[in-house]
């Protein structure tokens, strides 16, 4: 059995993320497809994931991609995450993880309502609701805001207490919408980083959709394996465990796919057992020196259940108490920091632990470059972690 280390792990993130500098990449999609997808549960992510991979990127080229060429989608998926798909694995996220998501929503749902009061049969009531929004926006080619759907279909205008004891109303149906490949969140009508999407038929918003982007059209083992085909090219090796974390499935999924791929079984540092690809087995070269400031949930950090070959001893100090992930700094594939902005909106590193003088150099450089990109443009976020907090708490004390 072939030995992938922990450090030649490492070099594979350089160069499939296209983070080393010699590996970046010259667009929005091809940033994305590095990373099979890019987390998009807040808006700004997906352009600073997207900047940390691109040689040359303006806020407007990632706009492009999304809602003039739409090229790139967002959709509900793994984990019941929001994410930026590339448009040609739509159907394969249709068919498996978002249908599974959809599924689950659809049981949720359906008793909550019933517990409510708000009907006797709660599927019934679920596909009602479904049937009046797509009737609404049948009529909205350009797409309707939240409220206005809302507004326009009193009956999921109501609030409802969730088993969990959390609240939902009407963005819960739309979410189980856009879950089952029905609608999708449409234009933005806001400016980066904030997301005002209006939310629009699937049909409607990728008319010149080809007869292969159809929810029905694959089988969920075919949608699961392709998806698990590009992530053990983006995060290979990787355990078994790794895979059934990040798809939000099941380990006969899992088994399954990686039979039907063929992959193949490595060794890792730890005495664990990763997969590859068939042809992609052999040993990759040393990428060189690299640094990145990626943002909060970025899909490098997010990517594997386990992560100390690139946390070491910092995973409490980069997570939040739900286990997302805040915004880190990089040295050579390992996790050394993390970043945030001044009040002057001026990004800056807080290191934890010692890296040589060359790297707190490119650190700074790239800490000074993102500043520049951002152009004053504060990144709020609700994925604060614990290094992130105290950086600002010592900004604040001066």
């Amino acid at each position: 059995m072939r030995h992938v280390s922990d450090n030649e792990r490492r070099a594979r993130m350089g160069i499939r993320h296209a983070l080393a500098p010699s590996f970046r990449v010259d667009s929005p999609e091809a940033a994305t497809r590095a990373m099979t997808v890019l987390h998009a549960t807040e808006s700004a992510t997906v352009y600073l994931s997207c900047w940390a991979r691109v040689r040359s990127l303006d806020a407007a080229d990632v706009d492009s991609a999304l809602y003039d060429q739409r090229s790139l989608v967002k959709q509900l998926a793994m984990r019941r995450t929001l994410f930026t798909f590339p448009r040609d694995l739509l159907t394969a996220a249709w068919s498996s993880v978002s249908a599974r998501v959809a599924n689950t929503e659809r049981a949720r749902m359906s008793k909550d309502v019933v517990k409510a009061g708000l009907a006797v049969d709660g599927n019934e009531w679920l596909d009602r609701a479904r049937s009046e929004v797509l009737t609404l926006l049948t009529d909205a080619p350009e797409g309707l805001s939240a409220l206005e759907v809302r507004q326009a279909v009193p009956m999921i205008d109501v609030k409802v207490e969730g088993s969990a004891g959390e609240i939902w109303s009407a963005p819960r149906v739309l979410t189980h919408l856009g879950a089952t490949a029905d609608i999708m969140r449409g234009t933005n009508t806001g400016r980066f980083p904030i997301s005002r999407p209006l939310w629009t038929l699937t049909r409607h918003w990728l008319d010149d959709a080809p007869a292969d982007l159809n929810p029905a059209e694959l089988e969920p083992g075919d949608g699961y394996r392709e998806i698990v085909r590009r992530w053990l090219y983006t995060f290979g090796p990787g355990t078994e465990d790794d895979i059934v974390w990040w798809l939000g499935s099941t380990k006969t999924v899992v088994r399954a796919a990686l039979a039907e791929l063929d992959a193949v079984a490595v060794s890792l540092d730890g005495g664990g057992t990763g997969w590859l690809l068939p042809d992609d087995v052999a040993e990759v070269s040393d990428p060189g020196p690299w640094v990145a400031l990626l943002p909060v949930l970025d899909p490098t950090i997010m990517g594997w259940k386990d992560r100390d070959f690139y946390l070491g001893p910092h995973r409490n100090q980069l997570f939040d108490t739900r286990g997302n992930a805040g915004t880190t700094a990089w040295v050579d594939g390992r996790v050394v920091g993390c970043w945030i902005q001044d009040e002057a909106g001026a990004v800056q590193v807080r290191l934890l632990e010692t890296v040589p003088a060359s790297a707190r150099r490119s650190l700074d450089a790239e800490a000074a470059r993102l500043t520049e990109w951002l152009g004053g443009v504060k990144i709020g976020t609700g994925y604060v972690s614990p290094a992130m907090k105290g950086m600002t708490t010592a900004l604040a004390i001066g």
